[in-house]
């Protein structure tokens, strides 16, 4: 089959791969289309340390399924599928207690380090385990459906934070998730969502997909914006989606006391953290990592219109084309946000 492979780091090239054979309880997929994430970028030039070549990447995906394997249930040849990017072993004491996202022995699809090489999505054909694959309805295309693993973690980042119905909500960073995140809180019952990044063009798309009010925090005191349209106190959530020294301490000065932050981003290894603001303001800090059992909530928010991913997709190309894209979007190339690989 098919597959875009990354042969070395900064180098990535179509070739002839073996297609996969479904085992016990597994499902061939037959890709429609994966999305290029954030963490492809960075695993694209070795920086995360744990996309290790010869590699086929690829986690956000949807498709149809063109094989399963003995035992399987519920799933047959021609059913459409998406599935979580996390495999998780359904055994350990994690997963048996339903947080499946902190398995002990996950795996991640597109993924390889020291413990397993579990390759992706950018081929022709990916191999999973049944019990993390989820049916599509009709009304939601291939295209779409891809964008909604990122959707998972920005509804469970948002079901990690404790909201009340009329809180006021920031969201620092409004890149892909952070996007997702003002979609998500809109329907959680926030009464206000302000939205705070660095770029203005993503920050009206924030506006025209829910937010109520935007900074840039290149030009606003950010904790004196905030405290203004709070009576002084400061906002009730908080939630980090990009995950840097500069944007939490953002997070946590705007935050009233008693506030709670949820930290989604996950950029830096290490940060400095303001910790006598966290102690003296008695804040919570959250983190949320991947989805755990989001995906039928997400499903159902973007099939009823009310998470768009429309406006987030810039452009859809052949797999083949795969290798351009990754070095515009390695380039930061202005204006793109999420691609979307169609083998």
């Amino acid at each position: 089959m098919k597959a875009l492979l990354l042969t070395e780091y900064r180098k990535l090239e179509p070739a002839d791969v073996p297609r996969p054979v479904p085992g016990p309880h597994e499902l061939l997929v037959r890709v429609k289309a994966c999305g290029i994430c954030g963490s492809d970028i960075h695993g694209y030039d070795g920086s995360t340390g744990r996309r290790i070549p010869p590699l086929v990447m690829g986690h956000e995906a949807a498709g149809e399924v063109a094989e399963t394997g003995p035992g399987v249930s519920g799933f047959s040849v021609g059913d459409r599928v998406t599935f979580d990017s996390t495999i998780s072993c359904g055994e350990c004491w994690y997963c048996q207690r339903g947080q499946i996202n902190l398995c002990q022995n996950r795996q991640v699809l597109g993924v390889s380090c020291d413990e397993y090489r579990r390759h992706g999505a950018f081929a022709e054909y990916v191999l999973i385990p049944q019990r993390i694959a989820y049916h599509l309805p009709a009304s939601l295309s291939y295209e779409h459906a891809a964008l909604l693993e990122a959707v998972s973690v920005a509804v469970h980042a948002v079901n990690r934070t404790p909201i009340r119905m009329g809180d006021t909500a920031v969201v620092v960073g409004s890149g892909m998730i952070g996007l997702l995140v003002v979609q998500a809180l809109r329907h959680a019952g926030c009464g206000r969502i302000i939205a705070i990044d660095l770029d203005n063009d993503r920050l009206k798309l924030a506006r025209t997909l829910g937010a109520d009010v935007t900074f840039n925090a290149r030009t606003e005191n950010l904790a004196e914006a905030v405290a203004g349209l709070t009576g002084g106190r400061g906002a009730d959530v908080a939630l980090e989606a990009v995950g840097a020294t500069a944007p939490i301490q953002t997070a946590i000065q705007v935050l009233r006391r008693g506030g709670a932050l949820t930290l989604v981003g996950n950029l830096a290894p290490r940060i400095d953290l303001p910790l006598q603001l966290v102690v003296t303001r008695e804040l919570t800090l959250y983190g949320s990592c991947a989805s755990s059992n989001d995906y039928p909530l997400s499903i159902e928010m973007m099939a009823s219109g009310k998470i768009q991913v429309e406006p987030l997709i810039s452009a859809c190309a052949p797999l083949a084309d795969g290798p351009q894209w990754f070095e515009r979007l390695y380039a930061h190339e202005a204006g793109l946000m999420k691609v979307i690989l169609q083998p």
